[in-house]
């Protein structure tokens, strides 16, 4: 004879989603299957963060269509059951939904920026205010906060010894997926609502459909299917812009469209038997690991440098800083590899990883600007901006955060881009105005032949501009710059 089942813990609970914009392999989803009765679902488009978005934002509408899929997949998972969509400030819905549907907890999975942490401790308070429990749970990484430390039990603040560490704890007991469709039964009945459109919303399209960039969790699975097929050559392909080598998550991790736990379980066995290109994309989720544990353990990286003597140096100022800064926005610096850079984040909101390193190295190495200005327009125009990912790859580039590596580390902007865009492919498709120049001239026109710039239909200083900016004589000035923070003894080499 069949036992009774087991007494839920609530009656009633609300998963709120937030990052996490898929069905399965939920922390938070299947911890309220787990305890309550019956499950609401709830996701809120947050006045906080889109009233202060520009009104065509290829991130609203991303997440725009995810929530869509998102609906559909809960209804796939119990029929009768959905999403409810809000478009409110989220501190204010979450304790309203919880009063209106009788909840007793809520769950949700954790955000350590800084600013989630805010808005979630005001909810936490106006529901413990009501009696109602806010639960969180780890599901955006595989390590997180203090869950691996060095042996004096501090967290880790350089990359390689935090990694040797991780490798050694990961097991499969931290990749199994969270089986949240055995318990799909506990969806509660919702009538049929329809999730805001952009219009709804305030939003215009942008070109994310013409980009052919999948949204939700299924075109998070063709990414993934398609890369599987190429991983064992990420080693070898993922530093050249045009090549297909990146997986191209980096948007679906960001929004939780995949799960890291899944990543993660696909590339260690591969690892482990010795392929190259699984155990450096391996790597990278370890780095993006990292990232999210040093926010949570040294959060005044969201204001300044990891390193605060690196908060000393003098950086330019001034019309002549802002003159800078704008043309290396606009992709106007006279050095084609950075220009095509920043054509593709322009256009498209992705950047090539190791563009994003160059871009950066120019940015604060070559024209002496202050590296948090470069965060901040990363910020407004990356798809995948994730502050703890873009603030210690910026903090990286500058030599002010998490890096063993010393500040006379600057990258040659015209050497990148032989090694890297030999035959000029990258620079050809974001710069059609070089189209025609020479494989040995792309890369530096200011020093092309006279005879090779006619051919091209170039002419310096009309259809593309002079190089603002001398690398050497700029190399020199940041070795200047950067004297504040010299170590003694330590000379550049």
């Amino acid at each position: 004879m069949l036992g009774k089942p087991p007494e839920k813990k609530f009656a009633t609970g609300i998963v709120w989603f937030r990052r996490d914009l898929r069905s399965f392999d939920h922390a938070a989803l299947y911890h309220a299957l787990k305890t309550c009765q019956q499950v609401h679902c709830v996701f809120v488009f947050d006045k906080d963060i889109l009233d202060s978005l520009p009104r065509a934002d290829r991130r609203v509408e991303f997440i725009q269509a995810s929530v869509v899929e998102l609906d559909a997949a809960l209804r796939a998972l119990q029929p009768s059951s959905g999403l409810v969509v809000r478009h409110a400030v989220a501190a204010q819905a979450i304790p309203q939904l919880a009063q209106a549907l009788h909840a007793q907890a809520v769950f949700a999975n954790h955000d350590d920026e800084p600013q989630a942490l805010a808005r979630d401790a005001v909810v936490r308070g106006a529901l413990a205010h009501a009696g109602v429990l806010l639960q969180t749970f780890k599901d955006h990484v595989i390590f997180e906060r203090k869950e691996v430390l060095t042996q004096q039990g501090k967290p880790y603040g350089v990359f390689t010894p935090y990694k040797n560490a991780w490798l050694k704890k990961v097991d499969a007991f931290y990749l199994k997926p969270y089986p949240v469709e055995k318990y799909a039964v506990y969806l509660a009945p919702r009538p049929a609502e329809t999730v805001p459109s952009l219009h709804d919303l305030g939003f215009k399209p942008t070109n994310l459909h013409s980009l052919k960039l999948p949204t939700g969790a299924s075109g998070g699975q063709h990414l993934l299917d398609a890369f599987m097929d190429r991983i064992q050559h990420y080693d070898s392909t993922r530093d050249f812009p045009s090549v297909k080598g990146p997986s191209y998550l980096g948007v679906h991790l960001r929004f939780g469209t995949v799960s890291i736990r899944q990543l993660a379980r696909l590339a260690h066995p591969l690892a482990l038997q010795g392929m190259a290109g699984a155990s450096v994309w391996l790597s990278e989720l370890v780095w993006r690991d990292f990232y999210v544990q040093i926010l949570s353990n040294y959060p005044h990286v969201a204001q300044g440098a990891f390193k605060p003597e690196y908060d000393h140096i003098g950086w330019e100022h001034g019309k002549h800083a802002h003159a800078l800064f704008d043309a290396w926005c606009q992709g106007r610096t006279g050095y084609p590899l950075v220009d095509a850079a920043m054509a593709q984040i322009n256009q498209t909101g992705y950047m090539h990883n190791r563009l994003r390193m160059v871009v950066a190295s120019f940015l604060v190495k070559d024209l002496g600007i202050d590296w948090r200005w470069g965060e901040r327009y990363f910020a407004e125009h990356l798809n995948d901006f994730d502050l703890a990912s873009n603030n210690g790859g910026w903090q990286w580039a500058s030599s002010s955060g998490c890096d063993a590596q010393p500040y006379f580390r600057i990258f040659n902007p015209t050497s990148q881009s032989e090694k890297f865009d030999a035959e000029g492919k990258f620079i050809r498709r974001y710069l059609p105005q070089l189209a025609k120049l020479p494989n040995a001239a792309i890369h530096a026109p200011w020093l092309a032949k006279p005879m090779e710039l006619q051919a091209a239909g170039v002419v310096l200083g009309r259809d593309y501009p002079q190089p603002i900016v001398a690398h050497d004589a700029a190399r020199t000035r940041t070795l200047l710059r950067y004297a504040v923070v010299k170590k003694p003894n330590v000379l550049p080499g």
